[in-house]
């Protein structure tokens, strides 16, 4: 693990749920959080000054709300992570934040041991995929299949994988082939579908009829 903490940035419109994280967070010694914001305009403009590495960010905010300020964050010339907060596990804002290219979703009802990791796992560039919670969320949006890139045989059986949660090298296994040629694969996926990680994959992936749940 770097000496450098990951450097965390708390977004939330609830005093005392930022509070809370922050205490958390803070906790760990390989975590920091550099600020925190309540409302969307002020996430993107601390994203902008204190450069985090992830942001921990409500979906639902007073004025600029999580969703939008999840887009404007990853525009910026060196985005971080969004690691999505929400209250509701069906909160179609979430969906919408993952297709914009959130790394992954947690609930404020989950432990400190799993806020903790979530953020660790986001940090390094990995996605948190829940298969079932994300199932149920993308369910609930008709799918639009016209413009859907062209995938290949090998390429959609990857991705079906990666939905199922696999990493690269539990697919490698399930398939019989090296975690390079995995690698191979999920790259060219990311570049079809335009998707900044695996979550965001899935997500365009099922909507464009490339895969099922």
């Amino acid at each position: 693990m770097s000496d450098t903490p990951v450097r965390v940035l708390v977004a939330d419109d609830e005093p005392l749920v930022r509070s809370g994280l922050r205490l958390i967070l803070d906790a760990e010694p390989d975590l920091q959080v550099v600020g925190e914001a309540g409302d969307g305009a002020q996430a993107v403009e601390l994203a902008r000054t204190l450069r985090p590495d992830v942001v921990c960010m409500d979906v639902r905010m007073p004025g600029v709300d999580g969703l939008r300020a999840t887009e404007l964050v990853l525009r910026l010339p060196e985005p971080p992570r969004v690691l999505v907060v929400t209250t509701f596990e069906h909160d179609g804002y979430v969906l919408d934040a993952l297709t914009v290219g959130a790394s992954g979703f947690l609930l404020k009802r989950a432990g400190a041991d799993e806020m903790v990791q979530a953020v660790r796992t986001v940090a390094v560039g990995q996605s948190l995929l829940y298969p079932e919670a994300l199932r149920d969320l993308i369910r609930s949006r008709p799918r639009a299949t016209s413009g859907a890139p062209v995938l290949t045989p090998r390429e959609r059986e990857v991705l079906g994988l990666v939905a199922q949660g696999m990493t690269n090298a539990e697919i490698a296994t399930s398939l019989v082939v090296g975690v390079e040629t995995v690698r191979t694969h999920v790259a060219s996926v990311l570049a079809k579908l335009q998707a900044r990680d695996r979550t965001q994959a899935v997500v365009l992936g099922y909507r464009a009829g490339l895969v099922d749940l």
